[in-house]
């Protein structure tokens, strides 16, 4: 996850494709200049968690589908994708949504 130099924010690659029932570990490097998070999740709840970021912007997450990284940073999510469907991976950071930082995580049946 990085900004571009016109200020696009952004998340390499753009998309992601997994299997229901596969398990991975999604390691999550912040290249840019500013925080940025990762939460997966529905598109519903996600627009609900940004609502309530816009809120408490400086609110901590401690949720197995998040990760929160300052410039540089790495982390990871050990992550099992149980059910099929449509999904989306995001920064609900204020105004990064906004700026580009989501994509669609999908989830096939196998």
């Amino acid at each position: 996850m990085r900004e571009t130099d016109e200020g696009t924010m952004i998340f390499e690659p753009a998309e992601l494709s997994f299997v229901d029932g596969e398990t991975v570990r999604l390691v999550i490097t912040n290249a840019g200049e500013l925080d940025h998070e990762f939460v997966m999740d529905t598109v519903e709840a996600n627009a609900e968690h940004k609502e309530l970021m816009a809120r408490f912007p400086e609110m901590e997450h401690d949720d197995p589908n998040a990760v929160r990284l300052q410039p540089g940073e790495t982390g990871e999510i050990l992550w099992t994708f149980e059910n099929a469907g449509q999904y989306e991976f995001a920064c609900l950071m204020l105004g990064h949504y906004e700026s580009g930082m989501h994509g669609p995580l999908n989830v096939t049946k196998s």
